[in-house]
């Protein structure tokens, strides 16, 4: 058996990784340089989703509060899910948004919380459910957003639902857009809206 030198162990290992409390100190260092080095290198890691929330409720220079939203993105898993669904009803348009982006790259752990957020007492939160649902599969995407049109009672929800189902809707959406289209006959835009989306789904489906 031939004798591998160290020096090419070492060289082929690579740099070894942050520790984890070095990465959370840096987190929280008055260098906006250090802590984006910090959340860059948090992402994929194990326990790094509460230091990388914490941090997400004081940051205030966007290039790192990107960097959290990205690292919390690629560890995923229910506990940054959780961790980012409360920024749906912040009044910051930053993380606001940067919890949506986050959020659309993580369907398949975002799907179970999806019906609960559809039904949210309050409508901007079920208006941003919407676009969340646009990166989900078209059939369970449909469905979703089938529901939305036959039971919610606001316009500005239901054009949102809208507005996804013609993107990404499916053939089975049309009989539900129609019956919308009657309840909301008398809204100034919303028939026009649900007529244009059953033009798109019939056009995508030949």
């Amino acid at each position: 058996m031939p004798l591998i030198r160290r020096e090419s162990l070492d060289k082929t290992a690579g740099p070894a990784p942050e520790p984890l409390d070095r990465l959370a100190t840096d987190l929280r260092d008055p260098d906006p340089e250090r802590r984006w080095s910090a959340a860059r290198h948090m992402g994929g890691l194990r326990g790094t989703v509460a230091h990388l929330a914490a941090a997400l409720k004081s940051e205030s220079e966007p290039r790192v509060l990107q960097a959290i939203f990205t690292s919390l993105t690629k560890t995923g898993g229910e506990d940054s899910v959780l961790a980012l669904l409360p920024w749906l009803r912040s009044d910051d348009a930053a993380r606001r948004c940067g919890a949506i982006e986050a959020l659309q790259m993580m369907p398949d752990v975002v799907r179970p919380h999806m019906s609960e957020l559809l039904r949210d007492s309050d409508s901007d939160v079920r208006i941003l459910a919407c676009e969340l649902v646009r990166k989900m599969p078209p059939e369970g995407a449909t469905s979703l957003l089938c529901a939305v049109l036959d039971h919610d009672d606001h316009a500005s929800v239901c054009a949102a639902a809208v507005d996804v189902l013609a993107e990404i809707g499916t053939r089975d959406a049309v009989p539900v857009l129609e019956r919308c289209r009657e309840r909301f006959i008398r809204d100034p835009f919303l028939p026009f809206a649900i007529a244009a989306a059953i033009e798109s789904i019939d056009n995508r489906a030949g």
